[in-house]
């Protein structure tokens, strides 16, 4: 596998772009059979974290959010790994870097996410508490957590 590759929406190429979509629409659209608008606007005010492997492809994905855009602090979303890699410690490792990523570009943040209900044990792991009721996002039960 490659290394962890860090961009701001300005510094992506087309070609990354266009894979990161791929991902993004085989689990979020495709896998979990959701119909949305996956490009909501929050990518251009966001950094992208992204791995790929050996052939290329792009296997782990994140993007971190400015504050004031979906949250008032800054927020991890669109986490996503590869069916492939899944229970690897690929998602793992994504998140590390990814909160390494948020502690550079906002230093002594808090950090915001809507994570899917199913996932709120790992996001737990990492530091994250529950914040609120449950609530349903493109018909998938989602809980706010925060990581101080």
């Amino acid at each position: 596998m490659t290394g962890w590759v860090w961009r701001s929406f300005d510094e992506l190429t087309a070609d990354e772009l266009y894979d990161i979509f791929v991902l993004r629409q085989t689990v979020f659209v495709v896998e979990q059979n959701c119909a949305y608008l996956d490009a909501d606007g929050v990518d251009r005010r966001s950094r992208h974290l992204y791995k790929r492997d050996e052939s290329g492809r792009v296997i782990a994905y994140l993007r971190l959010v400015e504050p004031g855009v979906k949250y008032d602090e800054p927020s991890i979303g669109r986490v996503i790994t590869h069916p492939s890699v899944r229970r690897t410690g690929v998602g793992r490792e994504l998140m590390g870097e990814g909160l390494r990523g948020a502690a550079k570009y906002f230093p002594e943040a808090a950090i915001r996410i809507g994570a899917q209900r199913w996932a709120e044990n790992f996001y737990r792991s990492l530091g994250f508490e529950s914040m609120g009721r449950e609530y349903m996002e493109d018909d998938i039960p989602h809980v706010e957590m925060l990581r101080q």
